[in-house]
């Protein structure tokens, strides 16, 4: 069968980049631990945590939908991702670290309460959130999302938490087709018309998310950094480049040393061609050092 798109590749391209251009050697590196099943068990029910345990296979190959596949070693994979995210968000709530990227996979962001889909098993980013929401320092906690995906999972797990602020920019009726439009003052859905440019991404940002977080003024920023609205990925259609991942994670970093001392985890979702995912990574790395 084709390679699938969400590979370990990914990761190795993104880590190599880091290298090689010098950023990686400016940050702290730390390896990731599973998460506690406490932890998962704010997000999502026992019969998902316990369903994508059972489901994993002892070799080959299964598969949950017609885009999540699951081989020996995922069940693993997913504990650490969402466990990086957790321990990241309690680095940078304990002062250890100003803002922390978790360099992941499977991604997250599709997870929705009680199903694992669109090559998410658990919901990192929201796993992370309900944590810090634990935290006395924390009472409101900002989730972006820059994904050419729809964070359906994570609105699905925050629609009625006032407390967790979503802004989601994606492409317009386009995969997961779920929460598209979901309507709740907290929820801020930012679509954008196949092949939008730069300039239609920068806009449609500052228009919608700059309003929402002044309303909502966030203890801690979340980020789902995906990477596949870049105009080079093979699974959207928005024209990003390069520069555009600089700029957003630029106003994104202003606008948690405005609302919270500078507190920022990133945690990444998409991003499928590896040359574009590795240099904007980098970007958004080289970004989040200042």
């Amino acid at each position: 069968m084709p390679r699938h798109p969400e590979c370990p590749e990914r990761l190795t391209a993104i880590m190599d980049m880091l290298d090689a251009s010098g950023v990686a050697h400016e940050m702290l590196r730390f390896e990731a631990s599973e998460v506690d099943t406490a932890d998962i068990a704010r997000a999502h029910p026992e019969s998902l945590i316990v369903g994508v345990r059972d489901a994993e296979p002892t070799m080959g190959l299964t598969q949950l939908d017609a885009d999540t596949y699951m081989s020996p070693g995922s069940h693993r994979a997913a504990r650490l991702a969402a466990g990086a995210a957790v321990e990241a968000t309690q680095r940078v709530l304990a002062g250890e670290l100003s803002n922390a990227f978790c360099v992941v996979r499977p991604p997250g962001h599709h997870a929705e309460i009680a199903e694992a889909m669109g090559f998410c098993l658990f919901n990192n980013i929201a796993i992370a959130a309900l944590a810090a929401l634990e935290h006395p320092m924390v009472n409101r906690v900002a989730i972006l999302d820059f994904d050419v995906h729809h964070c359906n999972g994570t609105v699905d797990i925050f629609k009625d938490n006032e407390r967790v602020l979503v802004c989601s920019s994606f492409q317009a009726n386009f995969y997961p087709y779920r929460f598209l439009d979901y309507s709740n003052e907290h929820i801020v859905t930012t679509p954008l018309p196949g092949h939008a440019d730069s300039l239609a991404f920068r806009r449609a940002v500052e228009r919608d998310w700059l309003p929402a977080l002044e309303r909502h003024k966030p203890d801690l920023i979340l980020v789902s950094a995906g990477f596949d609205a870049h105009r080079d990925d093979p699974l959207g259609e928005i024209d990003l480049e390069d520069d555009d991942y600089a700029w957003v994670t630029g106003l994104i970093t202003d606008q948690a040393r405005h609302y919270s001392h500078g507190r920022l985890v990133s945690v990444l979702e998409g991003g499928y061609d590896l040359a574009a995912l590795a240099r904007c990574t980098t970007l958004h790395a080289s970004r989040l050092l200042g």
